[in-house]
């Protein structure tokens, strides 16, 4: 199956946005590999937006890649991707128009899909501008759905638009993989905490074969510069995206990450919390009506819990966790064994309150057991 986990990987949107180019991609995918990402489940290179000409060949109504940015072809660097031992992945929109202006695949869906799988994609994000005001939202992503099903290659389908048209009622049955419901994500840590926010009435949408994408990562960017405060709410929003079983794929300069960022990425105790076959979604608990502080318990499989305190608040301050929230009554005998998602570390043994002060922007996760008190 297809998506059996939030998928993982890298989209050159975030960082480059227009300014894309072969050399860029191909440098990134050896960045990739050289440091270890296809190891921690790195799977997907996708090129967004701005990869094609304005206009589509007049002969064969195809999408035609721009020769100066692409000179080699989009083959050719599918081709490189495959070499690796990785997965290709391109853009589209179901509109007359992509989002940045090039030619979108309304009424060219099969056509598209065809010329796709001869590129040898494997995932293909499909965005939700440009669309005539008399099309049919659900209508446009069930049609790309029929024809990648008919291109004669299997392809990951990754629906962008936003949260439109009530997306999380059909995105399963047109044959999504995973489904935008937010906003474009930015490098400032207010998107991060309103994307997350906006999220915690609808972390039931997800399940294997079909998850709900908080938007590409920024970790690891830095566009104001390196900082502790900023360093902090990377791991926040990794934690986070890890917690709600959204896909990971990372948005940075992979040829330029910092050793800290890609020990945060390549973490298996966080990995291990998003990528959990059971993909089941958090329990979550706010310290208090208006606070901006939460904790979360979330059902692994094979026995295990992750237990999450996150401190969006603008200053440190402490996060409790009542372990009758999550359905441990203090006369169950039982209490929850905690090892430090971030150390690996042993944190103790606790029966019914769990308290941590939390820098703010930041994060506190474990893994947890439940054993005799």
């Amino acid at each position: 199956m297809l998506a059996q986990t939030p998928p993982m990987g890298w989209n050159t949107w975030n960082t480059f946005g227009s300014n894309i180019n072969e050399k860029i991609v191909l440098e990134n995918v050896d960045a990739f590999v050289r440091l270890g990402l296809p190891d921690a489940g790195y799977r997907y290179i996708v090129i967004d937006d701005c990869w094609s000409c304005h206009e589509r060949d007049p002969q064969t109504g195809k999408i035609v890649p721009d020769p100066v940015k692409f000179p080699h072809g989009m083959k050719y660097v599918s081709d490189y991707v495959h070499d690796k031992g990785l997965k290709f992945g391109m853009y589209s929109c179901a509109g007359v128009r992509t989002c940045a202006g090039y030619p979108g695949s309304f009424d060219h869906e099969f056509l598209d899909a065809e010329t796709f799988a001869e590129y040898g994609c494997d995932l293909l994000k499909y965005d939700s501008c440009f669309r005539p005001t008399s099309s049919n939202g659900p209508l446009l992503y069930r049609r790309m759905g029929m024809a990648l099903k008919a291109c004669g290659r299997e392809i990951l389908y990754s629906a962008c638009n936003c949260g439109r048209d009530e997306i999380p009622q059909w995105a399963r049955s047109a044959g999504v993989h995973m489904y935008r419901t937010t906003h474009d994500i930015h490098d400032y840590y207010e998107f991060i905490k309103r994307i997350a926010q906006s999220q915690m009435d609808h972390l039931a949408e997800s399940a294997p074969g079909c998850f709900n994408d908080l938007d590409m990562l920024t970790v690891g960017m830095f566009s104001s510069g390196p900082s502790d405060l900023a360093a902090a709410e990377y791991r926040l929003e990794f934690a986070l995206w890890c917690m709600f079983s959204s896909p990971l794929m990372l948005g940075c300069d992979v040829r330029k990450i910092s050793p800290e960022m890609l020990a945060l990425v390549t973490n298996k105790n966080l990995l291990r919390i998003g990528q959990d076959p059971e993909a089941r979604p958090p329990m979550v608990a706010c310290t208090a009506p208006g606070d901006q502080k939460y904790a979360m318990l979330k059902h692994l499989s094979g026995g295990e819990l992750a237990l999450g305190f996150f401190n969006m608040e603008d200053q440190p301050s402490g996060v409790h966790a009542l372990l009758e929230d999550f359905g441990i009554s203090a006369s169950s005998g039982l209490a929850l064994s905690l090892t430090d998602a971030f150390t690996g570390e042993p944190a103790g043994t606790f029966r019914d309150y769990i308290y941590h002060t939390v820098p703010a922007h930041d994060c506190r996760v474990f893994l947890a057991k439940i054993v005799k008190a």
